[in-house]
């Protein structure tokens, strides 16, 4: 840097403003370096330079923020702990040595901590603790890695730890004691309360299941260190940089083999990756760095609800379940889940399965224009986000949960509210999902009444596609687009239940062109939860069928849902349900505990399988021959053929989803088209995009998500990227 610079840098509502004396060429140098070096954590948008009227200036300072008008800035997630402060609080002779709330400019909480922008202590929950002599020096040097880091705090006058009654603690000796009895503790880390207990311990994690409710979900594990980690799990190189990286995720990974430092069969029922992290906060370093072994954590709430995050909370709530808790004196004012990835085993496909601390909120280089007007995109029930412009930036909420539960839909209003008051702003649009009865398009309604503006609803598959295609900047494709939007359910336009959908993409226009045979949805929300019911639905098209399932019901449970099948009144083409069909058939899997468990079991099956055979697009079922014939009932009946000849269930799931990889090219060729692309829950399944890549991609150019994840988080920014054809077409809606 230039050492003869004088004049100052601010925050202001948009962006960061210098002002400088220098002639023109180290003022030129000055700029280049700026924008060519910019600090660690910074993502430069825009950037301008332009002389000015002659102003003097005696030194280069930072001046206060500039806030007279609303906010257009990114908001920055939170960071995981950074590798300074880690070594600083291992130091025995530093003074933040084992101080539990140490951070720097490089990393710690900002977007949990944040009540205005521009993002200044003032506008965090750090506003109330007052820096030290020693810690306001740190922040006032330029020199010095916490110069003006919002954050700074050190064990004389930064954040304190309370054991349960608000007893202040200075060390985790307490707590790791109680973990090695086979204790459950709650521990506020900086998204909210997480819960933790021996990973080796069966007994301790069965009691974490008994007493959250959560009878075979996988739970995650954080591991003292990645080398701790591979001890364990095989990690392969793009699986290291995201555990060493800013976001620090959780990220699943594939056992070595089955002796393990932990007890895997307790952890993942029936699967055959693990969720691992490394300690991101530096309260988790100390932890594991004391305790030396892997620890179960996962979300301290009952499972269902949001994470809880506020102290008084967590003693009200979380006291059945956890035997003790740490709080802290630091408020958070935005809980988040820890984000989660995987990586498919044969191309490496990232898999965002949960889009949250340290990705969410700000998503830069959205892929389309957009007018200045604020912009609410509600998204959808399950997994869900929403999406919100302002000034033409996009921020895209961290996951916010399932809105069939109250205390979530609180989470979800409260946190829409904190946006607006965070923007200063209030949306001009309001998008919806087609469904009458989600929740999130009641309130989006509701909002719009209140607001006077105007509402707008988008098919649930349509906002699926329009994700994908605006997330890889294919918005103004003018070739034919094949989509293939496979997932759960979702309203249709013919008001029936879709799921297993291919439309076409083309000038700003979608089609449905094709979808799975409809086959009866029955009992409402019991048919996902129950795969039996499924197998039950789709068995039903083919004569015959019925009766091979009929041990899997009581005999009331039999007359009353045969009954039903004879005269449906609503129709799916849903793939996640005919993956839980296929899932009851061949594996007997009749009954879940969570979503999506079923098709995780099918696909840890097929993985199996092809642990020591190699992908034959050969291994299939026979697709049909004719439109006339149904792909369903085909598929059903070459299945239960295997059954009889005792084919091993492994094999059985190979060829499901190699079928379904043939499936995608036979209506490829039908369309002809050459560019595919995918989204939708199912698109979570590692296996499938490696198949799907495998067998396809030497004659397709095949499009998946990259940074938003493939399940129903996407589908409000997909409302977005829709809104954004609307007013290309010059305000006419597209179909």
């Amino acid at each position: 840097m230039h050492k003869k610079i004088n004049g100052w840098v601010n925050n202001s509502d948009d962006g960061v403003h210098i002002e400088f004396n220098a002639n023109k060429e180290i003022a030129e140098s000055f700029y280049q370096e700026l924008i060519s070096n910019p600090p660690k954590l910074a993502t430069i948008t825009n950037h301008s330079f332009k002389p000015i009227h002659s102003r003097s200036f005696t030194k280069f300072e930072i001046i206060a923020s500039d806030n007279h008008n609303s906010p257009s800035l990114p908001l920055t997630p939170d960071f995981a702990l950074c590798e300074d402060c880690r070594n600083e609080i291992d130091d025995n002779s530093d003074r933040r040595y084992q101080y539990a709330f140490t951070t720097c400019t490089n990393c710690g909480p900002r977007y949990s901590i944040i009540t205005e922008l521009p993002y200044d202590r003032p506008g965090t929950t750090m506003a109330e603790f007052e820096q030290c002599d020693v810690c306001s020096n740190e922040y006032h040097n330029p020199l010095n890695r916490r110069h003006f880091s919002q954050t700074n705090s050190c064990p004389d006058c930064g954040i304190k730890m309370s054991l349960d009654d608000g007893n202040i603690i200075n060390n985790l000796s307490e707590v790791v004691k109680l973990l090695n009895q086979g204790k459950i503790i709650a521990i506020k880390g900086i998204g909210g309360f997480l819960l933790m207990c021996d990973a080796s311990n069966s007994d301790a994690i069965n009691n974490l299941r008994q007493r959250k409710n959560r009878p075979s979900k996988p739970f995650a594990v954080m591991y003292p260190s990645l080398a701790k980690i591979k001890e364990d799990f095989e990690v392969r190189s793009h699986e290291v940089e995201w555990f060493n990286n800013e976001v620090s995720p959780i990220v699943l990974l594939k056992p070595k083999s089955s002796k393990l430092s932990i007890d895997l069969g307790s952890i993942a029922p029936g699967l055959n990756r693990v969720g691992c992290m490394v300690p991101y906060a530096p309260l988790f370093h100390l932890l594991l760095k004391h305790y030396n072994k892997p620890l179960v954590a996962t979300s301290g709430n009952i499972s269902g609800s949001p994470i809880i995050y506020k102290n008084e909370e967590a003693i009200e709530e979380l006291s059945p379940i956890a035997d003790a808790i740490i709080a802290n004196n630091r408020d958070i004012i935005i809980p988040q889940d820890d984000s989660v990835l995987s990586f498919s085993q044969i191309h490496q496909h990232k898999i965002i399965l949960r889009r949250s601390r340290g990705l969410a909120p700000t998503f830069l280089d959205h892929g389309f224009d957009l007018s200045d007007n604020t912009i609410l995109a509600v998204g959808a029930q399950m997994k869900s986000s929403f999406t919100y412009t302002n000034k033409g930036l996009v921020y895209i909420s961290q996951y916010l949960g399932d809105m069939d539960n109250y205390l979530t839909q609180e989470y979800y209003k409260r946190t829409v509210h904190h946006f607006m008051g965070v923007f200063q702003s209030k949306p001009k649009v309001i998008i919806g999902d087609k469904h009458p009865d989600y929740f999130t398009t009641g309130m989006a309604r509701d909002m719009a009444g209140s607001l006077n503006t105007t509402f707008f609803q988008v098919q649930h598959h349509k906002a699926h596609f329009y994700a994908v295609l605006a997330e890889n900047k294919l918005l103004d494709a003018n070739k034919p687009i094949l989509g293939v939007i496979w997932d759960g359910t979702g309203y249709g336009d013919d008001d029936q239940i879709w799921g297993g959908e291919f439309f076409l993409y083309e000038n700003y226009k979608m089609n449905r062109v094709s979808q799975l045979p409809y086959f009866p949805f029955i009992l409402g929300n019991k048919m996902p939860r129950e795969p039996r019911i499924s197998a039950l639905s789709v068995c039903s098209l083919s004569e015959g069928n019925l009766n091979i399932l009929k041990d899997k019901f009581t005999s009331s449970e039999w007359d009353i849902y045969t009954r039903l099948l004879d005269n449906p009144s609503l129709f799916t083409s849903s793939m996640g349900r005919l993956f839980d069909a296929i899932a009851s058939i061949a594996l007997d899997i009749d009954k879940t505990s969570y979503e999506g468990e079923a098709a995780m079991i099918l696909e840890a099956a097929a993985s199996n399988y092809f642990e020591t055979k190699t992908v034959d697009k050969n291994l299939s079922y026979t697709l049909p021959q004719s439109e006339k014939d149904n792909f369903i009932t085909s598929l059903v009946k070459q299945i239960l053929d295997d059954k009889i000849n005792n084919i091993s269930t492994n094999e059985i799931a190979a060829k499901f989803h190699i079928s379904l990889v043939n499936l995608i090219r036979h209506e490829a060729e039908e369309q002809e088209v050459n560019k595919i692309a995918f989204s939708g829950g199912v698109f979570q399944n590692a296996l499938l995009l490696d198949l799907i890549t495998t067998l396809l991609q030497d004659d397709f150019e095949l499009v998946f998500h990259q940074r938003l994840s493939a399940n129903d988080e996407n589908i409000s920014y997909g409302q977005l990227a829709w809104f954004s054809t609307h007013e290309k077409l010059n305000n006419e809606v597209p179909s």
